[in-house]
């Protein structure tokens, strides 16, 4: 490979053993790992955040597994270049057409219609898909796509796995290695990083080119230093709006209207995808403010609905509107941290038994067994409410629902209180 490319490029692994970070998929017995070792893979779809190595692994898999790869972008492509590819494998020998795989990068960028004309190709085997994507493939792929294909979901790196990667720079590379480089501090650069591989490569390639002779001691005074330069050089492309989508939410969660339209102006000038900003009021409506004010999902719900009718520039609007409402409302995040530990409870509880009075009985035999005995309809009793047990024996009693200091979450508490006594104060 040329020295001229950019050392990200340089740096991609040649084989699986190399690649890093996605051990949850690709570590001995994981779901990936065992499909690629039986030589039988599924259409896929690959969706992580920029710089985990959605393309390197596609690639990785075509030649760990021998087979011919046509690689298209969703940004030039549109329907006619897949239908072409489809036809060059279905005219290609016996050997060449077995196993062909398509990968198309940023997939979600194409239209139903371009998806569309993947479907019949997909489902006869004609070729096997694999997709890119930094967007939630439940939102931005046709269900009918999606249905064919295997989602796996790509982690950005942990801190560990960007240090190896970074190291291995150091002494591998055709360039670097030729250079006498300490890395002494490195945290500001893996701060930097926010997980991405490719933007530490690029920065790093940038902060090592600002020194002009002599040994280069990397230290954290030096990366900040030259951050802000090697930042704008990297993002150009556009993939700031991570950084930026997270200043947006962080000013909202915390009430501040002006920061938060400040970063939506930023995103509305940067072009940026109005879904891709709807979506995130939505989880904002629902993560920060929840119970404490109910009628911020609405309000987003709507502003969502909205700028699919209307796109962009009048989306601008809405997306105003929403996000000064969202800013200003209560906050409260009871229903989300309720969830979250109701979900720690079942990984660490495992599948519990269903009470048999909470059991469906459509059979005799299931009535004949208990399931459904003891349960009391609530609407007989008065206030439509008799209290009962509802959870399995071996968690009863635990409480989920904290409230915060809002006054919707307090009234919850306080309800919860009235009609179950001290049962949830444990």
């Amino acid at each position: 490979m040329s020295v001229l490319a950019p050392l990200a490029e340089r740096m991609r692994p040649k084989n699986l053993d190399e690649y890093k970070g996605q051990d949850h998929l690709l570590k001995e017995g994981a779901s990936l790992r065992r499909a690629l070792d039986s030589g039988i893979i599924p259409s896929m779809i690959f969706w992580g955040p920029p710089g985990v190595g959605k393309t390197t692994l596609a690639n990785l898999i075509a030649n760990h597994l021998d087979r011919p790869v046509h690689k298209l972008s969703a940004i030039s492509s549109g329907v006619k270049d897949v239908r072409e590819v489809i036809h060059k494998v279905e005219n290609a020998g016996m050997f060449q057409q077995s196993g062909a795989i398509l990968f198309i990068d940023e997939i979600h960028r194409f239209s139903k219609a371009q998806q569309d004309s993947l479907l019949g190709a997909v489902e006869k085997g004609i070729v096997t898909l694999i997709g890119a994507t930094t967007e939630n493939p439940s939102f931005e792929v046709i269900s009918a796509l999606l249905s064919r294909c295997q989602v796996y979901t790509l982690k950005e790196h942990s801190k560990d796995s960007l240090k190896e990667i970074l190291e291995k720079a150091v002494q591998k590379d055709v360039v670097l290695s030729q250079k006498n480089i300490e890395l002494k501090e490195i945290n500001a650069l893996l701060a930097i990083s926010g997980g991405d591989a490719r933007k530490l490569l690029n920065v790093f390639e940038i902060i090592v080119g600002t020194f002009k002779k002599g040994p280069i001691v990397i230290t954290d005074d030096v990366i900040k230093t030259n951050a802000q330069q090697s930042v704008m050089s990297y993002d150009k492309d556009g993939e700031q709006h991570y950084d930026i989508i997270s200043a947006f939410i962080k000013s909202i969660r915390g009430s501040d209207s002006n920061a938060a339209i400040y970063w939506l102006a930023r995103m509305v000038e940067g072009g940026e995808d109005p879904k891709f900003i709807a979506r995130r009021l939505l989880i904002s409506a629902s993560e920060d403010i929840g119970l404490a004010n109910p009628n911020a999902l609405l309000m987003a719900n709507n502003c969502f609905q909205a700028v699919q009718v209307l796109g962009w520039p009048e989306a601008r609007l809405i997306l105003s509107q929403c996000t000064i409402y969202l800013a200003n409302s209560p906050k409260g995040n009871a229903s989300y941290m309720a969830i979250n530990r109701a979900q720690q409870l079942v990984k660490e509880t495992g599948n519990l038994g269903i009470p048999l009075p909470l059991r469906n009985a459509p059979t005799k035999l299931m009535k004949d067994l208990g399931y459904g005995e003891g349960y009391k309809y609530s609407h007989d009793f008065p206030g439509n409410f008799k209290a009962q047990e509802f959870m399995p024996e071996e968690i009863a009693g635990t409480n989920f629902f904290i409230a915060g200091s809002s006054a919707k979450e307090q009234e919850i508490a306080s309800r919860t209180s009235q009609l179950w006594g001290n049962k949830y104060n444990k």
